[in-house]
């Protein structure tokens, strides 16, 4: 278990912007974990579970909680053969995959992909970990963490005390950029998933159109939290932005990107306020536009 006083959130965070938290506690197994949130209970501090800090922004002062960040004792991913209605056929063409829940979902993906397992191709260029990728039910192109995720291991908090439960994925309320565990307090501790087997060859080109897509219409250059806003029903924010007269909108250190509109980047010496004034800007001037408010995507920590 590490710990950090006063650290530095923007260290933290793909923005690489925002402020401080009293205390970062890095831990490393479940028992250290449940050890820090009963301590945490017993003293009746705030406390908060960040993954890797790619969708998330520290507002400027000071987080007076604590905030738990998972360390590499949860990194790990273990592939285990299925058992499906006794079937050895049908066994043969899935398998689950087990992951820890501060390993990247890029990880993940090219892991998948080297056992010729389809259907995570879509995470391959996601910055997030698979916590946060679960929590968010993350998704991109042609796909989505519920449609592979069939369970979570969670830390919960049960007659006062904490527990580990496992959750079946058709209780998370899994739905566009959402789940219950966004509202539950309960702490991923690891995802399972099943994989059909496909073919390596056409997994990996997929994997690879997805990379040079993104790469070739995404500011990846810059720090920024991804795609900004949620999509608003029949549009894309993207588009509402760049319609709206934004691209290239800048507050301070932080822009709306010239590259992809549905991106807010930080040009250099961005605030956590920059990020915040830029987005009700741009939330008002297309509301104003269009009649539509667009919702961030970002998980903001502190008084907006």
């Amino acid at each position: 278990m590490t710990v950090i006083e006063h650290a530095d959130m923007s260290k933290y965070t793909s923005f690489k912007a925002g402020g401080t938290a009293r205390k970062l506690v890095i831990v490393d197994s479940p028992e250290e974990l449940l050890s820090l949130l009963t301590e945490i209970k017993e003293k009746g501090e705030d406390y908060i579970f960040l993954g890797n800090g790619t969708n998330t922004l520290f507002l400027d002062g000071e987080y007076k909680g604590t905030v738990i960040k998972a360390g590499e004792g949860f990194e790990g991913i273990e592939f285990m053969p299925l058992e499906m209605d006794g079937d050895p056929d049908l066994d043969a063409e899935f398998l689950a995959i087990k992951a820890g829940s501060a390993a990247l979902l890029s990880k993940l993906a090219r892991s998948a992909a080297q056992e010729g397992l389809t259907g995570l191709e879509f995470a391959a260029g996601i910055p997030g970990s698979v916590g946060g990728g679960v929590f968010m039910n993350a998704g991109a192109y042609d796909g989505e963490i519920k449609n592979v995720l069939v369970s979570v291991s969670v830390i919960a908090e049960t007659d006062g005390e904490f527990v580990i439960k496992d959750i079946p994925a058709e209780e998370l309320d899994l739905s566009y950029r959402h789940s219950n565990l966004m509202d539950s307090g309960e702490i991923i501790l690891d995802a399972t998933f099943v994989l059909p087997r496909g073919d390596k060859a056409e997994i990996e080109a997929k994997m690879k159109d997805f990379s040079e897509r993104r790469s070739s219409k995404q500011p990846l250059e810059y720090p920024s939290a991804g795609s900004f806003f949620k999509r608003p029903e029949g549009d894309f924010a993207g588009r509402l932005i760049e319609t709206a007269g934004l691209k290239g909108f800048t507050v301070g250190g932080a822009q709306v990107s010239e590259k992809h509109c549905g991106f807010v980047i930080n040009r250099g010496g961005a605030t956590a306020s920059d990020i915040v004034k830029l987005m009700h800007a741009v939330q008002d001037k297309v509301c104003e536009e269009f009649g539509v408010m667009l919702e961030p995507e970002v998980r903001f920590i502190g008084e907006i």
